[in-house]
């Protein structure tokens, strides 16, 4: 009988990589928010992948990127930092036929971390055909030893299930670190204020989803079996709530309505959710309010 193996896996890459698809795909269920736009991923995402012969903690991290304009992004990238350096393994995740300056900053992070690392490459689905993959891989083996080097496609989940096999059989053996019924360590209250900020992003011009977060007020059972929700959504000045609300509401409503479906399905039943839009001036500068709304660089 082979040994459990458990241990922290760390899922890391420039942002916009796909690392939170391939954590929802290895899941089979979502649990980081996805969006096309980069840096959606602002917190440490823990998911569990369990197996009789292995537990898997994958860690979803912020992606790590160059350009600390706020310090939003300092604390984003100290997030990511922190959770590689605590990992047991890294999956350090590359676009396919992609490697930028700041997928070669990463790889340096990864070096620098002296962590065991899987390279990722995903989006393989794109390239056609399949063999003009064989010297982009070849050029990364030769930048770094990965201990396995795994091709998939996170959106079309091709491969993903060679990938668990390749990371745990080099995790340490280890009976289980978490309960096996344990999916990840994120509240309702969490999840639920990440649903509201995809739909946020996926519906706003690009440069405002950044200047925007989602604090839940409550979280009620209502008589009729409802849950009723309400989430206050900060932006840092008086245009961006207006762009926000949306001529006679409409950006708001349509969000709402977009966030409360999803919701239904997280909390199992109907829910109802009020949203409400106020402005504090710079949070994504104020240690204070970076604090206060979770952005504690975990």
């Amino acid at each position: 009988m082979n040994a459990h193996r458990a241990g922290f896996v760390a899922l890391v890459g420039r942002p916009n990589v796909g690392k939170s698809t391939l954590l929802n795909a290895l899941l089979e269920q979502k649990l980081s928010i996805v969006s096309p736009k980069p840096q959606t991923t602002r917190h440490r995402i823990l998911g569990l992948l369990n197996r009789p012969d292995f537990q898997i903690a994958l860690v979803d991290t912020p992606g790590l990127h160059s350009g600390e304009r706020r310090m939003l992004n300092s604390v984003m990238n100290r997030t990511a930092a922190t959770s590689l350096a605590d990992a047991d393994l890294v999956a350090f995740v590359v676009e396919a036929l992609r490697f930028t300056p700041e997928d070669e900053r990463v790889l340096q992070r990864i070096q620098g971390a002296g962590r065991p690392a899987v390279l990722v490459v995903n989006k393989a689905d794109r390239v056609q055909p399949r063999e003009r993959l064989l010297p982009f891989i070849q050029d990364l083996a030769a930048r770094h030893p990965f201990i396995e080097i795994v091709p998939l496609s996170a959106l079309k989940h091709d491969n993903v299930s060679a990938l668990p096999l390749a990371l745990a059989k080099h995790l340490p053996e280890s009976p289980p670190l978490f309960p096996p019924e344990q999916v990840t360590d994120r509240s309702e209250r969490f999840r639920t204020a990440e649903i509201i900020r995809e739909k946020l992003t996926l519906r706003l011009q690009q440069e405002l989803p950044y200047g925007i977060t989602v604090e839940i007020e409550n979280i009620e059972e209502m008589p009729d079996g409802r849950v009723a929700i309400g989430a206050v959504i900060w932006v840092e000045r008086d245009g961006q709530k207006a762009i926000v609300i949306g001529e006679h509401g409409r950006m708001l409503k349509e969000v709402g309505q977009a966030a409360r479906l999803e919701l239904n399905r997280l909390y199992g039943r109907r829910t109802h959710l009020e949203l409400w839009v106020k402005v504090k001036d710079n949070w994504a500068d104020s240690a204070n309010a970076l604090r206060a709304f979770g952005y504690d660089g975990e």
